[in-house]
């Protein structure tokens, strides 16, 4: 593994990332077909019995405040003079649907389906010394603290590689809502949106806008059947006599191929109209129409009773947008409250009416919580980000959380084989709000999900000579706890 100098300025540490990530994409281009130990040893990994047959991971991009969503502290208002410091939540706690359990107003709609879910309040992120977004995110997509030797496959990727396709037509991975061109750190993200060395067909299907995702599954318009296969041909003519081909790998080129060959079955197929949200009855649409990330919602619903494997459905990271929340922190939150609360209730409400949440495990994550004083965590050096420094408050725009906090942050799932109406961990009421009881490291967060949809925290690959782990070591431990 390739280590960072927390102590370079933001923009070399930002360029030295890429640098790293670039040439652990190129190898990945290199790299003959990763060979599963376990087939190739009798077994030496057991699987545990899967829980759930799919997942849908909701990403809060950007670093979404515990403490002003799934973890409220003490409330003070909004008032001019009062003291940063003693800027806990800025949102009251309401209550749940389960005696105990408290989230943060705005959130009311979530409120009422706590009953199906366990929260874990105590996972927690290691200090990177500096803390860029991508990097982080990077880690929590595929267990592996960037950059690497290796492209390093995103978790969706994994899925689809070790359980295969639940119906063939259907993509096994789709990631919703994110934009990979045209944004801020759009190479970084391109970095963990990757099957990696797994090769292109265990990769995403990227549908930046849920709304346009029939678009992607249907022939350009006015191109009949048999031009559309004509130039199916020759696409795949260019590609086998492209000037990459040289530095691809055998492996690498049938794997770009095969997922050419399974986009193209799609079109053809009626699962296709998975993809059109328009098809939705507008009561339903309704509920979901909150914004781009409702909408993906929707679709992502769609998906999985059509048999997609694991969706991604993101609130989108761009820098300085929605939680990434470097002003007006209050404000903006309050914005993604309304986003997120409707939409989110009624997936888990709509799959537990069509018999499907059970074996459906759906996570609320982000890359990390929120402070309005402390950047990383307790002895910490990570270089303080906020674009401002206030004692006490003058403005509305400086009420809320904005430094990037990594001692404490909450997860929430739904569904697959976990606790109904169920707390884990907790962390401090007063500053620091770090995890003070069951703290659930990345590792063994991935653990855990992994074992819920039946696979093994010890799974590995060999690629290039060496094993490579679903969990980094292989060491990542279920918190057996959570589940029923």
């Amino acid at each position: 593994m390739h280590d960072i100098d927390p102590s370079l300025p933001e923009h070399l540490v930002r360029r030295d990332f890429l640098k790293k990530l670039a040439a652990a994409s190129t190898a990945a281009w290199m790299t003959g077909e990763p060979r599963a130990i376990w087939a190739k040893s009798g077994d030496k990994v057991t699987h545990p019995p899967a829980k759930a047959d799919a997942c849908i991971l909701l990403w809060m991009a950007g670093g979404m405040a515990a403490p002003d969503t799934f973890d409220p502290k003490g409330y003070l208002p909004f008032e001019k003079g009062l003291e940063v410091k003693r800027m806990l939540s800025t949102f009251p706690a309401i209550n749940t649907s389960v005696d105990g359990i408290k989230i943060c107003q705005g959130l009311e709609n979530i409120a009422q389906v706590m009953d199906r879910a366990t929260l874990i309040r105590s996972a927690v992120q290691p200090d990177l010394g500096s803390i860029l977004h991508s990097r982080h995110q990077y880690h929590w997509h595929t267990g592996y603290v960037p950059p690497q030797t290796v492209a390093c496959p995103h978790i969706g990727a994994w899925m689809a590689k070790v359980l295969g396709p639940r119906n063939p037509v259907m993509p096994a991975f789709i990631n919703i809502g994110q934009r990979l061109e045209g944004v801020g750190e759009s190479e970084e993200l391109k970095a963990f949106t990757t099957a990696g060395f797994f090769g292109s067909e265990f990769g995403p299907m990227n549908l930046p806008f849920p709304e346009e995702a029939a678009q992607s599954v249907k022939p350009p318009k006015g191109m009949d059947a048999n031009r559309f296969a004509n130039r199916d041909r020759l696409f795949r003519k260019l590609v086998d006599q492209s000037p990459q081909r040289e530095f691809m790998s055998d492996y690498q080129q049938e794997s770009m191929l095969r997922s050419m060959d399974n986009a193209y079955r799609l079109l053809s197929a009626k699962e296709r109209e998975a993809f059109d949200i328009t098809l939705e009855p507008k009561e339903s649409y309704a509920k979901y129409d909150t914004g781009r990330f409702g909408r993906g919602c929707l679709l992502a619903r769609r998906l999985i009773e059509a048999g997609t494997r694991f969706v991604e459905v993101t609130t989108e990271y761009v820098p300085f947008f929605q939680w990434d929340t470097h002003k007006d922190g209050h404000t903006t939150v309050e914005t993604m409250h309304k986003e997120i609360d409707l939409p989110i209730s009624q997936l888990v409400r709509d799959l537990e009416a069509k018999g499907l949440l059970d074996r459906t495990l759906i996570i609320i994550a982000s890359e990390f919580s929120r402070d309005a004083l402390m950047e990383g965590k307790p002895g910490s050096n990570a270089n303080d980000q906020t674009t401002f420094k206030v004692d006490t408050l003058s403005e509305m725009k400086h009420y809320g959380l904005h430094r990037h906090f990594t001692g404490g942050t909450s997860v929430v799932m739904f569904g697959g084989g976990v606790k109904k109406g169920h707390l884990y961990g907790e962390t401090a009421d007063e500053r620091p709000l770090i995890a003070t009881k069951n703290p659930v490291s990345v590792m063994d967060l991935h653990a855990t999900i992994m074992t819920a949809m039946g696979i093994s925290p010890k799974a590995e690959f060999e690629i290039e000579g060496r094993p490579f782990y679903v969990t980094e070591d292989g060491k990542g431990k279920a918190v057996a706890e959570i589940f029923a």
